[in-house]
């Protein structure tokens, strides 16, 4: 009988200590489940799971309009509050430099690439069809094959232009009433595809005004300073379209014009701050900062590249360098006061 108590006993005890171990666990359970109602646990999950990016940036050389252009995409990212790595890549102007940064954009798995530029932003479509590209800096998108039209981007590539569909007639009209007669000097890269649709749609302006003009083409920023000095005597005026590799060099080009008193037009307002006279032009910042948002959008799931049309530049105004205008020996007209914005040099 004893033994049976015993039995009983040590029984109840075992069952005792059991649920004693369950309540213990369920308390601790209660307290993990209470305990993230504050949301400090939530929120530190949330924290972790926080979405990063990488964005591959491809220059196709350092000058300063390009310089603001990423300047104003990155501005753009960056005030959205993403979690963005940037990681910029300049192709010293090498067509060959520019492929191989695309390629090693492709390989490391980038989520988007910004192309700063026609060449760059061809080496990128050719290096993928899959991770978005946007970009900028580039002048005629369906001339250099980047998309089928204005309104029809690619399945992984859209962006904005970096000239106004008015820019080159203003500016060919703006030399016919002010410099009548003259003969403008061109000089560009035939490489870039960027420049060959400029300097064709000048042309076109030139026909039925008073203006004909002169070409030279260069392959390297070395040889932007012969090309230049080649056209004096030849020439009244020179015209510095948005060209990359001349506009690289462009300090050449302006020691010749303030040499030989020759009225220097270029294509953008940072060209008027190295030397150049005058221009309709754009902000490069401005395009930039809306190629970031595009790129906050792709990003953000909010929409695709397929899904955002190519943009011109929403403004574009007559520039001038009043100090340049007195290097270059140009009479100056009471009319520019009125329709310019003064640029000062830097």
């Amino acid at each position: 009988m004893k033994k049976n108590w015993r039995a009983f006993l040590i029984i109840a005890l075992i069952s005792l200590l059991s649920l004693v171990a369950c309540g213990t666990s369920e308390d601790a359970e209660g307290e993990q489940t209470s305990g993230s109602g504050d949301g400090t646990d939530q929120d530190a999950n949330q924290g972790e799971d926080k979405q990063s990016f990488t964005i591959g940036a491809t220059q196709i050389v350092e000058h300063p309009s390009l310089d603001a252009a990423y300047d104003g995409f990155k501005q753009a990212v960056d005030e959205a509050g993403l979690d963005v790595e940037f990681d910029l890549q300049n192709a010293q102007n090498d067509q060959n430099n520019a492929s191989l940064i695309a390629q090693n954009f492709v390989a490391d798995n980038v989520d988007l690439i910004f192309a700063n530029s026609t060449p760059s932003a061809q080496s990128a479509l050719q290096a993928t069809q899959d991770i978005p590209i946007i970009f900028t800096s580039v002048t005629d998108a369906v001339g250099a094959g980047l998309v089928d039209g204005m309104d029809q981007p690619g399945e992984n590539i859209t962006g904005v232009l970096d000239l106004h569909p008015d820019a080159i007639k203003n500016t060919v009209n703006f030399i016919d009433t002010y410099f009548e007669g003259s003969k403008v000097g061109l000089i560009y890269n035939s490489g870039e595809q960027n420049s060959v649709s400029q300097i064709e749609a000048v042309k076109a302006e030139v026909e039925g005004t008073s203006l004909s003009v002169a070409e030279r083409t260069v392959s390297t920023s070395a040889e932007v300073q012969q090309a230049a000095t080649t056209l004096v005597g030849e020439v009244d005026v020179m015209y510095i379209i948005t060209d990359n590799t001349v506009v690289s060099a462009l300090d050449s080009v302006v020691g010749v014009a303030n040499d030989q008193d020759i009225p220097l037009i270029v294509g953008e307002p940072n060209s008027l701050k190295k030397g150049g006279f005058a221009t309709y032009g754009i902000d490069y910042h401005t395009i930039g900062t809306r190629a970031g948002e595009m790129a906050v959008e792709v990003l953000t799931g909010e929409k695709t590249t397929a899904d955002i049309p190519v943009e011109y530049p929403a403004e574009m105004q007559l520039f001038i360098n009043k100090g340049a205008a007195e290097e270059q020996g140009i009479e100056w007209n009471e009319e520019w006061d009125e329709k310019a914005q003064f640029v000062e040099p830097k």
